[in-house]
């Protein structure tokens, strides 16, 4: 690289990093702080995330935060409409990194969730998947009340082994009595069966839409980096404060 394009490339990111924080928007300052604006590669960029993008720092895209801020907002309106109609949200996040992270918002604010692999039919054939459901619910039931102590060590050994199996599926569906209204899905790419699924039940979507993926795919889309953990805590942190801050109006 010479000089003359090494001056350019950083004037570039200089342009880059001044789009993103020019509004005088606290918020879009939170986000960038957070990672928010770091996408794909330039090689993956959806076309039709082009409007979102404002530039590349060292062949990454970057978002434009102005945008997510916006397309955030009307995604937790939403979801404080949701709230104010007693209607399920369920939170869906199956990437290894973010399943903690999912798993323990969900439960503070006593959503469904699935940080597992996405089980098909899990919406589109809901009657089996309660089925299922029920008889975990059952299984684990029996071994708290000490009902399953009767059985040999070689049946108990079994009976545990399927517990925990069933667990990794449908811990986060257990109060799950009927569909949701909604989902929140924190990686349209990897769960896109989830959208299929949701879709196919009328179920709406809000999803984090990253430089490779389809704003389209969802019903409320939220342009954002989807696979920094500081970026997907933050977009959840403020589900989570939207519903707290719903639950607390509603009373």
């Amino acid at each position: 690289m010479t000089i003359s394009d090494k001056n350019a490339k950083d004037l570039e990111e200089e342009v880059v990093e001044q789009t993103i924080i020019e509004e005088d928007n606290p918020q879009v300052e939170e986000l960038a702080m957070a990672g928010v604006h770091l996408g794909h590669r330039a090689s993956k960029l959806h076309p039709r995330m082009k409007p979102f993008v404002v530039g590349l720092r060292n062949t990454i895209h970057v978002i434009d935060l102005t945008a997510t801020a916006k397309y955030l907002e009307a995604a937790l309106a939403y979801i404080a409409q949701l709230q104010k109609e007693g209607k399920d949200l369920m939170i869906v996040g199956t990437k290894p990194p973010l399943r903690l992270l999912v798993k323990q918002i969900a439960e503070e604010l006593g959503l469904s969730f699935v940080i597992e692999r996405w089980i098909g039919g899990t919406f589109t054939n809901f009657g089996v998947i309660r089925l299922r459901v029920k008889y975990y619910l059952d299984l684990r039931q029996k071994r708290a009340s000490g009902e399953l102590d009767k059985y040999t060590k070689k049946e108990m050994a079994q009976f545990e082994k399927e517990i925990a199996d069933l667990t990794k599926k449908f811990e986060g569906l257990a109060k799950m009595e009927k569909l949701p209204e909604a989902i929140f899905v924190c990686d349209v790419v990897h769960d896109s069966l989830a959208i299929k699924e949701a879709k196919a039940k009328g179920i709406k979507t809000i999803g984090l839409i990253d430089t490779n993926a389809d704003p389209l795919c969802v019903d409320y889309p939220i342009p954002a980096n989807d696979d920094a953990i500081s970026s997907v805590k933050y977009i959840l942190d403020k589900v989570k404060e939207t519903i707290l801050q719903s639950k607390v109006n509603n009373q």
